[in-house]
């Protein structure tokens, strides 16, 4: 089976080079960013937790302390994966940055260097652009530049930084142009601060909530704000969180919306009559190609999950090399592979066919 299975890794990262970077950059922002960094910090306590040995113990089996394009391929073959698309580490802080000008001077340049560096070391790397979500004119041209001139996918919008939340008015433009290009949105937890858990004095507690948080935010702020039925071209994917959150999120949302109804005499919310099943609109945008979810082999939800709404929108995502070697991931896929729970068609679609919808790679 795992021989005729094919895998597409959803969501893989880059650590950043932040002097090639920074060389990308126009003066006087690569002066600026040699010496201050790129990306504002992720959050309070990423840079401070103490690493229980984990991470050191996985970086020397794999004999790799540094992980850059060559090890990414390295990786491919050694767990069988046909194509990885690539999201960024520091940047996943890229919606904190509040000087326009830079902004756009740092994520062009990020860019320009994923390009350079891995999309054109191997076609089977595939790359997710950054925008300046402080300028979202910025946004737009820069969405139609990583699209059309440097071949990505689509982009990453941070779960966490913006300045309203995705269902706003605010990103409508970036949804629109997103549409017309037939390129994609994903959005991706990592820097978790100002979310209600900033006291939380335990790193493993902090994350564990981080990422299910800044999901469940994005996907029901723009269900309810009808993103979805105004840009019915528009395909997002909420990563890196599991699999249980949407099913938290779902059944909220099915539940608030039957006994709070939104009051919407402008038609600008969510296209469902009161007293409507929320959970089949939802339902229809997952089997309309429009929903996707990342999910890991390991997650012990992810065969009820799929009993429940079909395997539809969830992506197969290593993760690596945050916290994941090729060991752990060819432990992860056949934990898919092996699954008696699983169909071989939700097996396939998990493992690649969602991903290669999502992302358009024929």
């Amino acid at each position: 089976m795992g021989a005729m299975m094919r895998v597409i890794d959803g969501d893989g990262h880059v650590y950043e080079d932040g002097a090639a970077i920074a060389g990308c950059m126009p003066e006087p922002y690569n002066r600026y960013a040699r010496l201050t960094g790129v990306f504002p910090p992720l959050d309070h306590f990423h840079t401070a937790f103490i690493d229980n040995g984990f991470i050191e113990e996985m970086m020397m089996r794999a004999s790799v302390r540094r992980i850059g394009p060559d090890e990414w391929i390295t990786f491919l073959e050694d767990t069988g994966i046909e194509f990885a698309v690539l999201y960024p580490t520091a940047g996943l802080a890229c919606g904190k940055i509040t000087d326009a000008y830079f902004a756009n001077a740092a994520v062009r340049g990020y860019n320009d260097w994923l390009h350079d560096a891995y999309l054109r070391k191997s076609k089977r790397l595939k790359g997710m652009g950054l925008l300046p979500m402080c300028d979202i004119d910025g946004a737009v041209k820069e969405y139609r530049r990583v699209v059309k001139d440097l071949g990505m996918c689509g982009v990453m919008l941070p779960s966490n930084g913006l300045k309203a939340h995705p269902g706003s008015a605010d990103f409508w433009p970036i949804y629109a142009e997103a549409e017309k290009l037939g390129g994609c949105v994903a959005f991706h937890g990592g820097c978790h601060d100002h979310m209600g858990i900033d006291d939380l004095n335990v790193f493993a507690a902090y994350h564990a909530l981080g990422h299910p948080l800044g999901m469940m935010r994005a996907l029901v702020s723009m269900v309810y704000n009808g993103i979805f039925d105004r840009f019915p071209g528009l395909k997002v994917a909420y990563l890196e969180a599991g699999v249980a959150w949407f099913l938290t999120a779902l059944e909220r949302g099915e539940g608030s919306f039957k006994v709070h109804t939104p009051f919407d005499p402008e038609h600008r919310l969510i296209n469902v009559p009161k007293n409507g099943d929320f959970r089949a609109y939802v339902r229809k945008l997952i089997h309309d190609g429009r929903i996707f979810v990342g999910v890991e082999g390991d997650e012990p939800d992810l065969a009820h999950a799929v009993k429940t709404l079909g395997s539809e929108p969830f992506l197969f995502s290593s993760d690596f090399p945050h916290e994941v070697d090729a060991e752990i991931c060819r432990h992860e896929i056949g934990e898919v592979m092996e699954s008696h729970e699983l169909t071989e068609t939700d097996k396939q679609g998990i493992l690649a066919d969602n991903s290669r919808r999502f992302y358009n790679l024929n």
